[in-house]
């Protein structure tokens, strides 16, 4: 490997690691944000569609944009929002301004929605040069900053630290992590990439709309642990929310896990039989954590759902860029499947536990992970070259 693309994957580590140091911060704080507002589960749903606009904007927004200017322009003033968001979301709180909380979540979902569409571009690139997997790694890194920003949020939940000071904290030390890593990236990736591309509408493809019908239910799986599970596990299971943030911990830890040894699996099974595996395995996390009314079976599950969440998502991404010509528009359709289940399917998903109760509500998480599987073992039988590898 030469200088500039160790430089470019190292970079590309860190700015994947922030975003999720930032969201889990916030995410193992809901329950002490949702005391500071005063907000039910409906109006919690209501607060989290402010990632949902930001998220569709930024990622309806992103395909274009990166034509036009190339990844990196991209990248960047997506990591600088979804740094910038994190300590807006704890003035929010703190001032008791559900607005200013939505506004900061709408930041974080403009920023993450275009810049994590770019970044998985840039990752695919990297793939293509390395010619092998780095996508799983750097995914992997994302769930490490989960999972330091979980450790570091139950701890500070536990000895009733201010949500305030906590966030702003987490904003003061990512946002130059987030400049110097950017300013590494290569100008002009993708925009030379799909000037250089013939070929028709990729969404034309099934073999490509079965990738992102993995995805989406994937992703979702991911998206709706990281909005809901603490609270899940405080209003759905009785637990205090020192324990919600624990089980949240497990995991983060267990999709850190799984996505850091995916290379080593990937190698011996092959894409397919691995995503429609973890579709299973999730699903099965997922139907104990709605189904079991017991504390103990809860919290094991929830390491099942992360285990299960954690290759969905990059491996679909590799098997994407790999389908056929064109890779950046492959890898821009396929990630903003993704990322639209991933960051405002959850918020619908508070809607629907508002009526229901939040246990109940991720029965539809589990009924995408079961077509996710048959999705993927269909994948798995066309034998696609993208697939098999």
């Amino acid at each position: 490997m030469d200088h500039t693309t160790a430089r470019r994957r190292t970079a590309l580590f860190a700015l994947f690691f922030l975003p999720g140091l930032g969201i889990s911060s916030w995410v193992t704080r809901t329950p002490d944000i949702r005391d500071l507002l005063a907000a039910s589960t409906a109006e919690m749903g209501l607060i989290l569609f402010g990632i949902s606009v930001g998220s569709m904007i930024g990622i309806l927004g992103s395909g274009a944009l990166v034509t036009r200017f190339g990844t990196r322009p991209v990248a960047t003033v997506g990591i600088v929002a979804t740094t910038v968001s994190i300590p807006v979301i704890g003035l929010g709180a703190a001032s008791h301004q559900s607005l200013l909380v939505a506004a900061g979540l709408f930041l974080f979902g403009i920023g993450m929605g275009g810049g994590e569409v770019a970044m998985n571009i840039e990752g695919a690139d990297v793939e293509r040069l390395l010619g092998r997997p780095v996508l799983p790694t750097m995914h992997g890194f994302f769930s490490l900053g989960t999972v330091a920003g979980a450790l570091i949020g139950m701890i500070l939940t536990a000895v009733a630290f201010p949500v305030v000071w906590h966030l702003l904290a987490v904003g003061l030390v990512s946002v130059p992590v987030a400049l110097i890593s950017a300013s590494r990236l290569p100008s002009g990736v993708a925009r030379q990439a799909r000037a250089e591309s013939a070929g028709g509408p990729v969404w034309r493809d099934p073999v490509l709309l079965l990738i992102g019908t993995v995805v989406l239910a994937m992703a979702l799986a991911e998206g709706a642990a990281n909005d809901w599970l603490p609270l899940i596990m405080v209003d759905g299971h009785g637990v205090d929310p020192a324990l919600g943030s624990a089980v949240y911990v497990g995991f983060a830890a267990a999709m850190t896990i799984g996505r850091f040894a995916g290379n080593r699996v990937l190698d011996r099974y092959g894409r397919a039989t691995v995503l429609a595996v973890s579709a299973v395995i999730g699903g099965i996390g997922v139907a104990l954590v709605v189904f079991v009314d017991n504390q103990i079976v809860a919290g094991a599950a929830v390491l099942l759902w992360g285990l299960g969440s954690a290759l969905g998502f990059p491996v679909a991404l590799s098997a994407a860029g790999d389908s056929g010509d064109n890779p950046t528009a492959r890898v821009s359709l396929v990630a903003t499947a993704g990322y639209v289940a991933f960051l405002v399917g959850p918020p619908a998903l508070g809607f629907l536990g508002e009526h229901h109760g939040l246990r109940a509500a991720m029965i539809t998480v589990l009924a995408l992970l079961t077509i996710a599987a048959v999705a993927a073992t269909t994948l798995r039988r066309s034998a696609a070259p993208a697939l098999s590898r």
